[in-house]
């Protein structure tokens, strides 16, 4: 981490790596011609093994939000009858997105902070008669959870075996375990500005067999979201419009760097530095707010204490350049998120680490120099002992 460059602990957009910056700053090409087309063919192949499908990938010039407004109106017709189970700001934009087009949407939610869980996706689905569709958030950044989506789309399947279940995983994807072919998931939406190490701009979007049926006959009004205009330009090695060429240099950089690491090892940094986030934290007498069962590993919030306000503790903590994110909605002022995905190392949140104890220390709250540090280093070291057990590598082993 360079001491003088901001350390960027939002969750997304996230910092860039060296090449990646590189990367988009290289010259454009003809986006209708051979080395066009071999890159998105090592994109959208680089894709499945993280979404955990065989299926086709569609890559779209949008943000990740447009990702989600495509997975609802490609497969959805008006009045269809949607279950949106939202657990906090991101979920409940998913819902507004399906009511928008004409959707009958009716919202299930739990308390901030909390997971979606089985027995309130099976008592809703049996209370409900007809339903098309079911939204489900993978990792919710306003509060930091990260919902059991394999559990979640077991019941759904249980319960309403005909429904079409559409998910954002846009900050989940790329930084742990997915397997969208295997939990009989029918649309999955990720965001490049995520665990995938480049700037905004790109949404990419996997469909099951049933989710392309579904498209087929879905009658929301689609045109530049339209998957199956992508799909087919895909095929012959293009993009329907003009793509974000710059962010596509940077995914496919991304994606070079994250094949170089390997999958488990990138799933097992990330889950190391959330661990190390959450311990600092408590080190330093934050109280965090997700419930530690459901945790993300892309994003810890901790409550803001009694008597101090956001507010001038952020502006301080900007002025040794380091950048968290607030809370929103309800929670604005009352809590603060650290971001740990993409490009994230043990040594980023060590170096954040330290910089909330020092403004901590400056704000008079009690806290013991180091204890953050010292925390967070062991709870990396334990993840990544559990990583290695659960792998049959010897905790000693070398990588």
């Amino acid at each position: 981490m360079n001491r003088f460059e901001t350390n960027l602990r939002i969750p997304g957009p996230t910092s860039l790596p060296p090449s990646v910056r590189d990367a988009g700053s290289r010259q454009m090409i003809n986006h209708r011609g051979p080395e066009f087309a071999a890159m998105l063919a090592r994109i959208l192949d680089g894709m499945k093994p993280f979404f955990g499908t065989n299926g086709d990938v569609a890559m779209l010039s949008c943000a990740g939000s447009g990702g989600l407004e495509a997975a609802v109106v490609n497969t959805l017709s008006p009045g269809d009858r949607v279950i949106a189970f939202t657990i906090g700001a991101f979920g409940d934009r998913f819902a507004k997105v399906a009511e928008t087009y004409g959707a009958d949407v009716q919202r299930v939610g739990v308390d901030w902070g909390q997971a979606m869980d089985v027995d309130t996706v099976r008592g809703a689905l049996r209370d409900a008669t007809a339903v098309k569709a079911v939204l489900l958030t993978h990792n919710e950044t306003s509060t930091a959870v990260m919902n059991p989506i394999a559990e979640l789309a077991a019941a759904v399947r249980e319960s309403a075996p005909d429904a079409l279940i559409l998910v954002d995983s846009v900050s989940g994807l790329g930084a742990v375990p997915f397997e969208m072919d295997a939990w009989g998931i029918d649309v999955v939406v990720t965001g490049s500005q995520k665990a995938w190490m480049a700037a905004p701009g790109l949404a990419m979007v996997a469909a099951s067999e049933r989710g392309w049926a579904a498209m087929e006959t879905a009658k929301m009004p689609r045109f530049y979201l339209d998957l199956r205009r992508h799909r087919d330009s895909h095929a012959s090695g293009q993009t329907p419009w003009t793509p974000a060429l710059a962010v596509v240099y940077q995914v496919d950089e991304g994606l070079r760097l994250l094949g170089e690491e390997g999958r488990e090892n990138v799933f097992a940094r990330h889950a190391a530095c959330a661990a190390a986030t959450r311990a600092g934290l408590e080190a330093l007498g934050f109280r965090l707010f997700a419930d530690p069962a459901h945790a993300s590993q892309t994003v810890t919030a901790a409550w803001i204490p009694d008597g101090m306000e956001w507010k001038p503790f952020n502006g301080a903590l900007k002025e040794r350049n380091l950048v968290l994110a607030g809370g929103q909605a309800h929670l604005t002022g009352k809590i603060f998120r650290v971001g740990h995905l993409g490009d994230v190392t043990l040594e980023d949140i060590l170096g954040a680490l330290s910089v909330i104890e020092e403004v901590s220390i400056a704000f008079g709250r009690d806290v013991t120099p180091g204890a953050a540090t010292r925390a967070a280093d062991r709870a990396a070291v334990e993840s990544s002992a559990g990583a290695r057990h659960a792998e049959g590598v010897p905790a000693g082993s070398a990588a």
